[in-house]
Formats: C-alpha cells, structure tokens, sequence
C-alpha cells in the first residue's frame, strides 16, 4: 500500500528550512502541487501544531503531519521529506526533527492500514538508516515494495 501511495513525486531529499513552521509547509508542497490536499490543509495543520504543540512529532526525529479530513484533504496519500539539517518542534523527547511523512486522508477509514503499515516500518531500523543514507527518492520506493512482498502487503 505504502509503495503505491508514496509517490516519486512526494518524495523530498536534503530539503533546507529554517524552522518547524517551514518545514510543515515544505513537506506538504508535493501534495498540494499534486492537487491532493489544499492550502487550507496545511493551514490547518500550522494553527494545530500553534495552538496544541507538536502533536505530530510521532517519534524520535519523525514527524507526520496532518490535520482533520474536512480541512482539504482530497485524496489519500503519504510524503517524504528529508530536511538538510533537523528543526526544532518543541517535542521534548523526540526533538530534532529531520523526516516527515505528510499525510492526507480524505475520511476516517482509508488511512488505517497505511498507518500501520508505516508503524512497523519506523519499528525496522534497516528502514530508518535508509532514510537517513539514500541518494535517490527510487531507493525508497525499492525499499517499501521489497517490505511490502516479504510481510504479504499489498
């Protein structure tokens, strides 16, 4: 599933930014040229993450950001973005960030296994040094088609 929503073209590498704020926007821009999310989308993220912290810091050096589906989430999809250098996001424990998986889920069910899937790879530390090493957005989709074959996802 992951390999099929993880586009080439949501996939961002050694991306520079000055701030959290800047990071969240950055990592959403593939969606949003891609005509899958809408400005209001990454808005909304931006005044939940000002109003309530970083909720979506997820764990350590990894943040997923997303927002309620009525907020312009048109289509379900999931991005990467490698930034240049970590940003800080005021998440005690997890600080710095350096990966976000931008996340649009068009309703309450869709996203579910995606989101599982995801989980068990931030468990896999071959899956996380990948992340950090790769040189081309293809490697990563290598990586998520091989995982998904051996644990039968599809």
């Amino acid at each position: 599933m992951l390999s099929e929503l993880l586009k080439e073209d949501y996939i961002q590498l050694d991306i520079s930014v000055e701030n959290f704020d800047e990071a969240i926007k950055a990592s959403a821009q593939p969606l949003l040229t891609a005509d899958v999310i809408e400005n209001e989308y990454i808005s909304s993220i931006l005044s939940i993450y000002h109003e309530i912290g970083p909720y979506i810091v997820i764990t350590k050096q990894i943040a997923l950001p997303h927002a309620p589906i009525e907020k312009g989430a048109k289509k379900l999809a999931l991005g990467f973005t490698r930034l240049e250098r970590p940003v800080i996001s005021g998440h005690e424990s997890n600080d710095p960030v350096k990966f976000l998986f931008p996340l649009s889920a068009p309703d309450n069910e869709s996203h579910i296994s995606l989101l599982s899937e995801l989980a068990e790879l931030l468990g896999n530390k071959d899956f996380l040094e990948l992340l950090g090493r790769m040189t081309e957005k293809k490697e990563l989709i290598a990586f998520l088609k091989k995982f998904e074959g051996e644990n039968n996802y599809a």
